[in-house]
């Protein structure tokens, strides 16, 4: 009997740390989850904030969303304002440099601005998912849409890269970054193509749910 009275003893610290853990597992806030990420998104001016205050840009928006769902996430802000996709090939070793769990790519507006060539688009699109398969690191692809001015046949070229390459790589897709903001005056600054932080707002809500599945997978 002493004996076991002293196993007890010695075991009952461990028995109750575990019921903590299970406490915890069971009651954390739905979506919680515990390991660090450090995801970093490749974009232009709207993930860099053009006009905006950083609290108030996508990456900051996106970063707070996720920490409010449970997720221990640092976003990483590798926009740069008019980047095409060939500026985002050519500074994706760099930005790698940061070490990020995931990226996010939200590039390509720039180049239906500048009316590029859509086949130079997929390229650089094919060659960044490229080197992120290569380095094994979780990716979502955010698409764009061409815009009617530019005609019916360039947007037959360009509008099918993004679920093509997205399919290639087996990569999460988010077809269209301005879901819900294109062309809506109330949610874009003065320009018309920047959203002002109500419109950043709406892209964080929709695009939220994806990156956290992005996550978890």
């Amino acid at each position: 009997m002493e004996d076991a009275k002293t196993v007890m003893r010695l075991i009952r610290p461990a028995l109750v740390a575990l019921a903590l853990t299970l406490a915890a597992a069971i009651f954390a806030p739905a979506g919680a989850w515990a390991a660090p990420v450090r995801i970093l998104m490749l974009g232009d001016s709207i993930t860099a904030g053009y006009g905006l205050a950083p609290e108030d840009a996508l990456p900051r928006q996106l970063q707070d969303r996720l920490r409010k769902d449970g997720f221990d996430a640092t976003v990483l802000d590798a926009g740069v304002s008019g980047d095409t996709t060939a500026g985002g090939r050519s500074r994706l070793a760099w930005a790698l440099g940061d070490k990020p769990t995931h990226v996010i790519i939200a590039l390509g507006g720039n180049d239906l601005l500048r009316a590029i060539d859509p086949k130079d688009t997929r390229a650089n699109l094919d060659a960044i998912l490229a080197e992120l398969k290569n380095r094994n690191i979780p990716t979502m692809l955010v698409g764009m849409m061409a815009p009617a001015n530019l005609g019916r046949g360039y947007a037959a070229e360009f509008d099918p890269i993004y679920p093509d390459l997205a399919r290639k790589y087996g990569v999460k897709l988010y077809p269209f970054l301005l879901d819900g903001v294109a062309l809506d005056a109330k949610l874009n600054q003065q320009d018309g193509i920047h959203p002002n932080p109500q419109g950043v707002k709406v892209i964080v809500d929709r695009l939220a749910p994806q990156v956290e599945m992005l996550i978890r997978d």
